[in-house]
C-alpha cells in the first residue's frame, strides 16, 4: 500500500524536466551557445541572429528505459511463489514518439518564435509484478492478521500477492516569445510557456494466504486504484545572447518556476475497514476532486560556444534547477540537500558541406536524501554521452540524426521496519534515438 504515496510524481516534471527537446540535442547536448533554429529552446535570444524569413524544425525522439529495483526484506521468504528474502522488480518505460516543433520568423532586428514539446513526463512505466513497497507492506499485514482470519484447523504457511502498477504522464508545453537585437551583437528575449499536464496511475493488489489446505484469497483486503490527474500552469522565460565575434558566442536563460496543481479524478476501491484505516493517509492524495501540488522548478541555463576554426565548434553549458524552492506534495522539497546541477560539453566538425558530425557529454548531480527515494519516484545522478550527424541536403534543408545513452550511479537505500531492515537497490538504463527535419524559407 505504501507505494501509492509516491505515484503522483513518478513520471512528472520537476527533477525530470525534459531538456532534450529535439534531435539536435541528442547528438550535441551543449545547445545554449549555439545560434540555430534547433537551439530556440536552449538559447531563445540567439534566434535573433537567424537570417530573415521563416525557420522550421520538426523532431521526434524514441526513448527506452528500464527501472531495476532489487528489494531485500526478511518477510519476503514467506512468499510461497518466491521464498527468498530478495526479490527483483522491473519497470519498463517506453516513449515511442516524443514530438517537438519549433518555428521562428525573423525580420531585421525582430523575431517571433514558437516551440511545442513534451517538457516533462513523456512516457509510461509498467511494473508487471508490482513493487517492493507493495509486497513489504502486505507481507507484514498478512503475517500479523492471516492466522486470526483463518478457520480452525487451517494453518498459515505463507502468502502470495498478485499486484500491478502502471503510470503515464505527459506535460505538453507551448512556448511563445519574441527577440530584439539591441545592437549588432546583443539580443534579448521575453517569452511565456503554457503547460498542460495529464497523468494516469492504475494499480491493484490482490492478496492470498497459503495454508495446509491450499490458497485462500483475501478479496476484502485488496486495493484497486485508477486516478487521472490534470493541471495547467505558465512560466515567464527571459534570455540574452551576446555574439562577441565570429568565434565566440555566450548566452543566458532563466525560466521562472511553474505553479502546478494537479486535480484528481479517481476511482479507489478498498473494501476491508482495516485496510481503509491503514491506507487512508497514503491514498488520500488520490482522493477524487483533490488538488495535488507538483510545481516545475525554475531553471538557470548558461552557455558558450567557441569556434577555433571555421569547421569546428566547441560548446559548454551549465544548468541549475531550483528544486529546493519548488513546492511539492507533502513538502518533499525539504528532503533535497541541494539543487540539481548539470554540466554539458559538445563538439561539432564539418567533414564537408554535406556532413556535420558531433559528440557530447553531460553529468547530472541530484541532492536527494534517502527519504526522498522510493520505488516509483527515484532519481539517480548520472553521466550521459551522445553523438550523431547533420546531413545538409541543401542550403535550406537539413536532417539531424542522434543517439544518446545514460549511465546511472546505482544507489542503496535502507529503511528500518518492525520486521527488520528493508533495503532497496536502485538502478536504471536508458537509450534515446532522435530525428529532426529543419527547413529555412
Amino acid at each position: 500500500m505504501a507505494i501509492f504515496v509516491a505515484a503522483s510524481n513518478a513520471f512528472a516534471g520537476g527533477l525530470l524536466t525534459n531538456t532534450n527537446q529535439n534531435a539536435a540535442f541528442v547528438r550535441n547536448f551543449a545547445q545554449e551557445g549555439k545560434i540555430d533554429i534547433t537551439s530556440i529552446y536552449a538559447n531563445p535570444a540567439g534566434g535573433a541572429f537567424l537570417a530573415n524569413g521563416w525557420h522550421l524544425s520538426l523532431n521526434s525522439q524514441t526513448a527506452f528505459q528500464r527501472r531495476e529495483i532489487e528489494t531485500s526484506f526478511p518477510l519476503f521468504a514467506l512468499n510461497t511463489d518466491n521464498p527468498t528474502p530478495t526479490h527483483d522488480f522491473l519497470g519498463k518505460a517506453t516513449a515511442p514518439i516524443i514530438p517537438s516543433l519549433t518555428a521562428s520568423y525573423n525580420h531585421d532586428k525582430w523575431s517571433i518564435s514558437a516551440h511545442f514539446a513534451i517538457s516533462g513526463g513523456g512516457g509510461k512505466c509498467e511494473f508487471d509484478k508490482g513493487l517492493g513497497s507493495f509486497e513489504a507492506a502486505y507481507a507484514g499485514v498478512l503475517y500479523q492478521l492471516a492466522p486470526t482470519l483463518l478457520p480452525p484447523g487451517v494453518q498459515f504457511r505463507g502468502y502470495t500477492l498478485n499486484s500491478y502498477m502502471k503510470g503515464k504522464s505527459y506535460h505538453f508545453g507551448l512556448q511563445i516569445g519574441g527577440t530584439y537585437k539591441f545592437t549588432d551583437n546583443v539580443a534579448g528575449y521575453v517569452g511565456i510557456r503554457g503547460l498542460y499536464a495529464t497523468s494516469n496511475y492504475n494499480g491493484f493488489v490482490n492478496p492470498a494466504v497459503s495454508t495446509n489446505v491450499g490458497k485462500v484469497p483475501l478479496n476484502n483486503y485488496g486495493i484497486d486504484l485508477n486516478c487521472d490527474q490534470t493541471g495547467l500552469g505558465a512560466a515567464i522565460i527571459l534570455g540574452v545572447d551576446w555574439r562577441i565575434n565570429d568565434k565566440w558566442n555566450v548566452s543566458a536563460k532563466y525560466e521562472c518556476p511553474t505553479r502546478l496543481n494537479l486535480k484528481n479524478k479517481s476511482e479507489i476501491t478498498v473494501v476491508e475497514d482495516l485496510v481503509k484505516e491503514k491506507a487512508a493517509g497514503i491514498l488520500g492524495q488520490f482522493e477524487d476532486g483533490k488538488k495535488v501540488r507538483e510545481d516545475v522548478p525554475g531553471l538557470l541555463a548558461l552557455g558558450v560556444q567557441y569556434s577555433p576554426i571555421e569547421k569546428v565548434r566547441l560548446g559548454a553549458a551549465y544548468h541549475q534547477f531550483f528544486d529546493k524552492v519548488s513546492t511539492k506534495f507533502l513538502n518533499k522539497e525539504e528532503l533535497i540537500r541541494h539543487n540539481t546541477h548539470e554540466f554539458l560539453l559538445g563538439a561539432e566538425y564539418d567533414i564537408c558541406k554535406l556532413i556535420t558530425v558531433s559528440a557530447s557529454w553531460e553529468t547530472t548531480s541530484y541532492g536527494l536524501d534517502d527519504d526522498y527515494m522510493n520505488d516509483l519516484s527515484f532519481n539517480l545522478s548520472n553521466h550521459m554521452v551522445g553523438g550523431g550527424v547533420r546531413i545538409n541536403a541543401t542550403k535550406r534543408f537539413s536532417v539531424d540524426l542522434g543517439y544518446m545513452c545514460t549511465f546511472y550511479n546505482s544507489r542503496n537505500v535502507t529503511t528500518m521496519t518492525a520486521a527488520g531492515p528493508k533495503t532497496d537497490h536502485y538502478d536504471r538504463k536508458n537509450h534515446t534515438f532522435g530525428i529532426g527535419l529543419n527547413l529555412h524559407i
